[in-house]
């Protein structure tokens, strides 16, 4: 089609001549005006394949809006859209948005707005400061996202025709601001916590009123909770909500002592001596600790709106026009009226009608469809109206243009259930629906027409729009009709709408005045917000006066192909008087005939899906009888779970706080993270020849490769080359951090979906990617292995060999357990995990024409191993390849080893093509070939006496490794030397097996097989408390370690020993005895809710365990004459803070200021040989190696230090010695003493330990659980850490709630699955893979460090613990706690049969373990051979 732009260079594609004669006569302009951040744009025929994304990422400065995903599920590319108020023509919205979905023709008339527009570094913006200054940031890549969805609240809050600043943390919490954006490091509290400093109750240290308890029952027999205060909730600043808001006006907290609301930015302390002696005596009484210094307070730049980016004047006279634009491939158009649209639609049919893209983009980005004619509808303002009559008393539908925003709808549903009543039912079924429908980006861009025509099976509008009889009116040339929803959907993915038709409205009737009528909406996820639904229902009901059903409609998503009504059930129900119980279990066995699921059914889950399908109705028809008033109704069967505000605390009282070491510092990089300056690896500037990368995979899971055709990846505008195992030497072509087993290149034969067999490289990411598609690839399957089950049987192990023994000899162990009064068997299984940095693994490799040198940027925990196996790959040696990483965005285990595979890829391009080579992994090849947490399963047998005491263990643990090795074997010696936990054994024989599968290799996470140990500990020290009748609290006390106890491989518990301590002060601190009478009274009370509480300890090692050679550390301290730092050492960034620490050690100990310690980047040509920061161990290493560089230039300096005096400025100390020829550059070096445990040795008096010590904790949760659906909160969660002398406590502090919350997922909400039948892994990104979001964490959360001790025995670095993996297991007293709730729900249902509760603790999991009479009802047979459609591989 000849697109008649300015531009006659234009490539034109081929189209019908209707369409081509259309665009010739009316689409005159290719160009794209709008606003960037308040400067005017014009884009001239912009390239048609990018997004909103994809064109701000190509300007220069603007790398602050990220990639993370790509299908609008982490928010990670969040930006904000300033548009006039269609209503209201005075009013400006500011609309958060998926840039990564939204098309780029969409912004034409718009001001768009990124975080480099708010501020910066040097200015920055008062969100972007707080979110600094308050811990609001750890990796950072997530933050800019954020920061831009909380802009749009604050914004949104401010009227400027009234002046007045609204905003409460309902706002920021409650209504779905904040739902369509992740966070995998902080555990989201700190974050919370900065958007609250702008809200304008006065909290003066209490929740708002209304709000004072977060615990507090709201039933008026309710359990009574003391007042849950914010105290210290701050990082950095006890009682800091009482002292600044941020209002517009000045701080509603007016304090002459504190003036938080001063326009001084920089990071000065206020000291308070009350708030000290508050923190302080909210110690325990028998740990006081000497006074310390006084808590600093933060000092805040005031908010003021009017100092915002405003709407710019010129967009006020804008004229809209009609575009066109494209390339030979894809075109858009962009009409303006509906008359324009339709002339479009009768000229080309086929054409794709685009709003907010949320479906299409993900089409185009992971199915690689193409859309050859996309047409832009969203600013086509008769599709967007809204009308609602003014008398609402003679309103007898809503009708809601067919590209209304979904926010829009959203919005109008509340306001008119809330003005209707009864009568307002179905608009309040829908605004329930729309609440927790996708992320608020999505709701603002996303339309009801898109979600109709989409036809999804699980769609969360379609079976509310049928159960109300709601009506599509389409458009065409021809004619206008009405489509019911009834008649809408034809089959999967199929609807009534014909092709080229045009939905310009919707329908939605409402009952008229005085009719008994009801419409209720339900929604079952793995995960409340943003989540795609599992089951989704549209029920409706009309009474008669006799209650009699006069009509009823059961609509239904997720139980076939398309949106279903029951029928049969319909048809039953119908003269039926719904009073009656035998009404009830009449509807409910037809039900169960209505959905007959079997069990191989598409999506999986066959008994939870019909099980839910029974539920809802129950609910539904209690829910009736309710709110008409026909009878007693359980309030726990029609009152769905409800989350508070979070609340919470942090001890900030730190007795050992020094100079600079132990002070609450924010981490060095945070103001960069929320400003968008700081730069990961993909934001380097690009070079003018560079290349860009896209991996070629594996569609099979076993194959042989018969062929691999490249030739469709080399036509003109795709790819430039590619690189294959032929482009290595054969011997060379194997990596791996342990045995060299994996090939980077697939040979004949691939082992997993997503296992790379070559590398394609274009001029841009967009053609790399779509190169990759077009290679073919012919396969031969083989048979595969996916889960350790079938690994075992067919004996398919990685070589591991090891094992732990103590006391009895393996042969005399069935002497011993004959000797126990009571003998305990089962099998426990822990799902893995994916990592979900939110910066999935890129690279970049620069060579270099002289002399070979290669600089490769990769985002890397480990620079050693990228710099030896990128030398290995290229046949250039070490000392040639410079391997550098500046910060991660997120690693947690997934970038120690696994991040070499895509470095050394493009290594071997970029020295082909001697060209700059760049490459960064979509989410789904990241997950594909990154690897995941190691899914274990073990076979346990323990012995015990009838007292309690533990006498024997005898267990085999599994793990699945995947196709290759990789650290699979070290994960299982440290769940080896875990499977313990904190309890003694005399006897012990443990036994780890590796299995070899044909999934994604696994590798290092978090904890490294540590917590899968912990977790199969705590399960059978619950079966067997429950076996023996006795309290899991008392057994756990029973068999806590004593200080001289050896563990199975015989280290001594040493004076370093405070589990019993921690347990006593939580105990005490969360009122845990208290609580769990009041939690026994709760259940009694209520038999569809149950709550439940665990309290559990934990201990874990810190060091390399097995392989000892890591464990040491070099650094480099460089002091230049004007009192400068540069400090360099082998550790690298990923968001825990250790630069900050470092450089907080370095100043220390030189006596320097902070601010004059600088850390550019982790490099091997700096630290050579450097070791994984990995095992918790980076700042023991890397701490100690800083510290003894200092001490050597302390030593040198001495003399200059007793000549001017410890007050003089460090530049002149440098000078004076420079002057007299001191080296002022110092190497220091440290290797961690006393370990060295040799596997095989049993012998106690030669064994040396295997870790260096032990960071403990112990943590107590509180849930409850919705026993209809499997949903649960978490009410509270306690934690105590003992971390030693912290560093850096505010640091810590975000290391302990990012752990535990990424923990709660491990436990509780995160699965991962393969198909059955094809083994490829179905959970890949944010969409069909969930981590827990801003709702999920604790509404309660209360973290402190243990005191009262003093360390001294450490010999870490300034007497500090490791802390980044250790809080993590204990995330799993949710599971615990929800296995408490349980345990009540089956008792009232008669079972008896021990619960063994596997993880992760989904609401599937729950719902089939609460055993009701529904669950059984809802049983599906198993054919002979049948399959289920997913599968887990633990």
């Amino acid at each position: 089609m000849g697109l008649p732009v300015p531009n006659e260079n234009v490539p034109s594609i081929p189209a019908d001549e209707a369409l081509q004669a259309l665009v010739k006569s009316t689409y005159t302009s290719s160009s794209l005006h709008f606003y960037l951040n308040g400067t005017r744009v014009e884009l001239q025929n912009p390239n048609p394949h990018w997004t909103l994304l994809d064109f701000i990422r190509s300007q220069r400065g603007l790398k602050g809006t990220k990639l993370g995903c790509g299908e609008g599920g982490c928010g990670a590319c969040t930006v904000v859209l300033q548009v006039r108020d269609a209503k209201n023509a005075k009013r400006i919205k500011h609309l958060s948005i998926n840039a990564c979905l939204y098309p780029l023709v969409g912004v034409v008339g718009k001001h768009v707005i990124t975080v480099e527009g708010l501020g910066s570094v040097e200015k920055p913006h008062p969100l972007q400061e707080r979110m600094g200054k308050l811990h609001g940031s750890q990796c950072g890549f997530c933050t800019p996202g954020i920061v831009m969805s909380l802009y749009a609240i604050i914004r949104n809050a401010y009227d400027p025709e009234t002046g007045k600043f609204s905003l409460s943390e309902n706002d920021i919490e409650t209504k779905g601001h904040l739902d369509g954006n992740l966070c995998r490091c902080t555990g989201y509290k700190p974050i919370i916590q900065a958007a609250k400093t702008f809200i304008i109750e006065d909290l003066r240290g209490q929740l708002a009123e209304g709000e004072k308890s977060s615990l507090v029952e709201k039933e008026k027999d309710s359990d009574s909770q003391d007042a849950t205060y914010l105290q210290a909730q701050f990082a950095g600043a006890s009682k800091l909500s009482s002292r600044s808001c941020g209002r517009p006006g000045g701080c509603c907290r007016d304090n002459p002592q504190m003036k938080s609301c001063s326009s001084d930015s920089e990071g000065s302390y206020a000291t308070s001596e009350e708030d000290n002696k508050s923190s302080k005596s909210s110690l325990s009484e028998d740990i006081q600790s000497p006074a310390a210094k006084p808590i600093p307070q933060i000092k805040f730049t005031e908010y003021c709106p009017s100092s915002e980016l405003i709407y710019p004047p010129a967009l006020s006279k804008f004229v809209d026009s009609p575009i066109c634009y494209g390339d030979e491939k894809k075109i858009w158009l962009r009409p303006t009226t509906l008359q324009q649209l339709i002339d479009i639609m009768t000229a080309y049919p086929s054409a794709t009608i685009v709003s907010g893209a949320s479906e299409i983009q993900v089409e185009i980005r992971f199915k690689g469809s193409q859309f050859a004619v996309s047409v832009f509808v969203s600013d086509i303002k008769e599709l967007t109206t809204l009308s609602v009559p003014t008398d609402l008393s003679k309103m007898n539908e809503l009708v809601i243009g067919g590209n209304t925003s979904l926010t829009e709808v959203e919005d109008t549903c509340y306001d008119l259930c809330s003005k209707l009543g009864q009568r307002g039912s179905v608009f309040r079924a829908m605004a329930k629906v729309l609440r927790y429908f996708a992320g608020r980006q999505i709701r603002n861009a996303a339309s009801l027409a898109g979600n109709i025509a989409t036809a999804s099976p699980i769609s969360d509008m379609n079976p509310v729009l049928l159960a109300v009889n709601a009506t599509v009116v389409v458009r065409s040339a021809k004619e206008e009709h009405s489509i019911p929803m009834v008649s809408m959907f034809r089959g999967y993915r199929k609807t009534a709408i014909p092709q080229g038709g045009i939905v310009t409205h919707i329908r939605i009737p409402a009952p008229p005045e005085g009719v008994r009528e009801i419409t209720k909406s339900y929604k079952q996820a793995k995960r409340k917000d943003d989540d795609i639904a599992i089951v989704t229902a549209g029920f409706r009901v009309r009474l008669g006066d006799d209650d009699t059903v006069k009509d009823v409609s059961l609509a239904y998503g997720g139980m076939a192909p398309m949106t279903v009504l029951a029928t049969q059930t319909i048809k039953y129900l119908i003269g039926k008087k719904w009073t009656t119980p035998e009404t009830l279990e009449g509807a409910l066995q037809t039900l169960i005939e209505d959905f007959q699921l079997p069990y191989s059914v598409p999506g999986g889950m066959a008994v939870y899906r019909r099980t839910l399908a029974l539920s809802l109705f129950f609910r539904f028809w209690h829910e009736v009888i309710a709110d008409f008033k026909l009878g007693e109704v359980d309030s726990g069967l029609v009152e769905e779970i409800h989350r508070g505000v979070t609340s919470g605390s942090r001890d900030n009282y730190n007795p050992h706080e020094q100079r600079v070491v132990g002070k609450q510092i924010p981490h060095l990089g945070g103001l960069k993270h929320a400003t968008g300056e700081a730069e990961y690896v993909d934001d380097m500037p690009h070079y003018e020849n560079e290349l860009y990368g896209a991996l070629v995979l594996s569609g099979r899971a076993h194959a042989k490769v018969v062929s691999v055709d490249w030739t469709p990846a080399l036509a003109p505008g795709l790819a430039l080359g590619y690189v294959d195992r032929h482009n290595v030497d054969p011997e060379m072509n194997f990596w791996g951090s342990i045995v060299k087993d994996e090939p980077f290149f697939a040979l004949d034969e691939v082992h997993s979906h997503g296992q790379p067999i070559g590398l394609v490289y274009a001029e841009t990411a967009l053609k790399a990617q779509a190169a990759a598609k077009a290679v073919k690839v012919v396969y031969e399957d083989l048979p595969a292995i996916l889960t350790i089950d079938e690994a075992i049987a067919a004996n398919s192990f990685f070589k591991h060999g090891k094992d732990l023994r103590k006391g009895a000899p393996p042969e005399k162990m069935a002497e011993v357990f004959a000797k126990c009064d009571r003998v305990f068997e089962g099998t426990t299984r822990c799902g893995g995990q994916e990592h979900f940095y939110l910066e999935t693994n890129a690279a970049l490799v620069i060579p270099h024409a002289e002399d070979g040198t290669m600089d490769v940027w990769s985002s890397t925990q480990n620079t050693m191993e990228t710099q030896e196996f990128v030398s290995r790959v290229t046949g250039v040696p070490s000392n040639r390849i410079n391997a550098r990483v500046k910060r991660m965005g997120g690693a947690f285990g997934g970038k120690e080893s696994r991040s070499v595979q895509l470095a050394c890829i493009l290594a071997v391009a970029a020295k082909k093509e001697r060209r700059p080579m760049r490459g960064m992994l979509n989410r789904d090849e990241d997950m594909m070939t990154s690897g995941q947490r190691n899914p274990i399963m073990c076979r346990w047998k323990v012995g015990v006496m009838n007292d309690g005491k533990l006498v024997a263990i005898d267990a085999d643990c599994y793990a699945n490794a995947g196709y290759s090795l990789d650290m699979s074997g070290a994960v299982m010696d440290r769940c080896c030397t875990h499977l313990d936990n904190c309890y003694k054994f005399p006897n012990a024989h443990i036994r780890g097996w590796v299995c070899k599968t044909n999934t994604v290799t696994n590798t290092a996470f978090r904890g490294f097989g540590g917590p899968q140990a912990m977790f199969i500990a705590e399960s059978y020290m619950y079966a067997i408390a429950e076996g023996l009748g006795m309290s899991v609290d008392e057994l756990r006390w029973k068999n806590l370690y004593k200080q001289g106890q050896r563990t199975p491989f015989h280290q001594i518990i040493d004076e370093d020993w405070h589990i019993p301590m921690l347990l006593e002060q939580v105990r005490k601190e969360a009122r845990y005895d208290e609580r769990k009478a009041e939690i026994a009274k709760f259940n009694a009370r209520n038999k569809w809710k149950k709550r439940g509480i665990c309290m559990i300890p934990t201990k874990f090692g810190l060091s390399f365990a097995t392989a000892i050679h890591l464990n040491q550390a070099s650094a480099s301290v460089k002091l230049y004459t004007d009192g400068s730092v540069l400090l360099s050492h082998g550790g690298t960034e990923m968001g825990q803070g250790l630069y900050t620490k470092m450089c907080q050690v370095a100043a220390q100990e030189l006596n320097a200021p902070l601010e004059s310690i600088y850390t550019l980047d982790t490099a091997t040509y700096q630290i050579a040989n450097a070791s994984p920061t990995a095992a918790s161990s980076g700042s023991d290493l890397n701490g100690m190696a800083v510290k003894n560089a200092c001490d050597q230039l302390n030593e040198r300096l001495k003399p200059y230090w007793d000549k001017f005096g410890r007050d003089a400025p460090l530049s002149k100390i440098a000078h004076a010695a420079y002057r007299d020829r001191v080296n002022l550059v110092a190497t220091g070096f440290w290797k961690m003493p006393k370990i060295g445990h040799l596997w095989g040795d049993y012998n106690p008096a030669t064994v040396k330990p295997m870790y260096y010590y032990f960071t403990q904790g112990v943590a107590c949760t509180e849930v409850e659980l919705d026993l209809l659906t499997g949903d649960h909160i978490v009410r509270r969660t306690d934690i105590k850490m003992d971390v030693g002398r912290s560093i850096n406590p505010a640091i810590d502090y975000g290391q302990v709630e990012g752990a535990f919350v990424q923990g709660q997922g491990l436990f509780s909400i995160e699965e991962s699955l393969w198909d059955s039948k094809t083994g490829y892994l179905a959970t890949r990104g944010p969409g069909t893979y969930k981590i827990p979001s801003f709702s999920d964490i604790p509404q309660e959360f209360n973290v402190s460090f243990l005191q009262g001790v003093s360390w001294k025995h450490l010999r870490s670095i300034q007497s500090s613990k490791g802390i980044g993996e250790p809080p993590l297991f204990l995330g799993a007293t949710v599971l615990f706690a929800l296995r408490d709730a349980l345990l009540s729900a089956r008792k009232d249902n008669g079972v008896t049969e021990p619960l063994m509760l596997d993880s992760p603790a989904t609401a599937e999991r729950l719902r089939l373990a609460v055993g009701d009479r529904l669950v059984k009802m809802a049983d599906v047979v198993k054919k002979e051979g049948e399959k289920t459609f997913f599968v887990a591989i633990s």
